[in-house]
């Protein structure tokens, strides 16, 4: 199926593209900023609120980086869906471009909150 010109000339569309990507610039660029460069297990990177004394699980520096991967991932996987729901109907592909940037930004601040745990 070709992409259809009115999707990438869509001002909406084009506002809602430009703050996915540059959400997924700014989760890379402060996690990437507040991990050191050793690759030690000194990371806390899950909280377990039903497990008691042992709540707290360490992990290494890729276990954060899979954060920033996820984010690539929703920004991709939701560009497609939207791309294939404008010709339906535009609302539903703005939904779903906003939500996106929601899931986003829960995606930054639980990688941040995770990250001043340490």
């Amino acid at each position: 199926m070709p992409i259809s010109k009115k999707f990438f000339q869509d001002k909406i569309i084009l506002l809602l593209l430009t703050l996915n990507l540059f959400m997924v610039c700014l989760t890379a660029i402060i996690i990437s900023l507040r991990l050191s460069n050793d690759l030690g297990e000194g990371y806390i990177v899950q909280y377990r609120s039903n497990v008691g004394i042992g709540s707290f699980k360490t992990g290494s520096v890729l276990d954060f980086w899979y954060f920033v991967i996820f984010a690539v991932l929703i920004v991709a996987f939701n560009l497609t869906l939207s791309m294939k729901t404008y010709r339906i109907r535009r609302q539903f592909s703005i939904v779903i471009l906003g939500m996106s940037i929601l899931l986003l930004i829960i995606a930054l601040i639980v990688s941040n909150a995770l990250l001043v745990l340490r």
